[in-house]
């Protein structure tokens, strides 16, 4: 066994450590970093640009780490009192409403995308029926 054989296994185990830590790195940056590193790429050698760029729609994270960055704010300002009691207490109110809204509204945008689904379906279904029936009709020994 050579030495380039023996070294290649260890190479390719590193790998995904490497990878790991960088999507790590540009996560704690935030969606800037992730687009500043597809631009940097797509100006030195733009095939691993592009690369990038579908992985960022694959993985979500051109669409969710903007969420996760507002809840962090959020979640880091729900701690700090002001000093007003009454206010505390509105500001919490307003915040728990705000929070059912939102999950009351996310739910109703589930339950609309779900029956567009099955709407779609149903139609796919009918219309493959259909297609079945006047195929059945025209191979049919009657019409012959």
């Amino acid at each position: 066994m050579n030495t380039a054989t023996s070294q290649t296994p260890m190479a390719l185990d590193h790998r995904p450590g490497f990878f790991a830590r960088a999507e790590s790195w540009l996560d704690e940056r935030g969606k800037g970093a992730w687009i500043a590193a597809m631009v940097v790429l797509f100006i030195f050698f733009w095939p691993i640009g592009l690369a990038l760029l579908a992985y960022m729609i694959w993985s979500k994270r051109m669409f969710n780490s903007s969420c996760k960055s507002m809840t962090r704010a959020r979640s880091r300002h729900m701690g700090r009192t002001s000093g007003n009691s009454a206010f505390d207490a509105y500001k919490a109110e307003t915040l728990r409403r705000l929070e059912e809204e939102q999950d009351n509204f996310e739910a109703f945008l589930k339950r609309l995308r779900d029956a567009k689904d099955k709407a779609e379906f149903d139609q796919f279904m009918n219309d493959r029926a259909r297609a079945n029936d006047t195929r059945d009709d025209d191979t049919s020994p009657a019409s012959a």
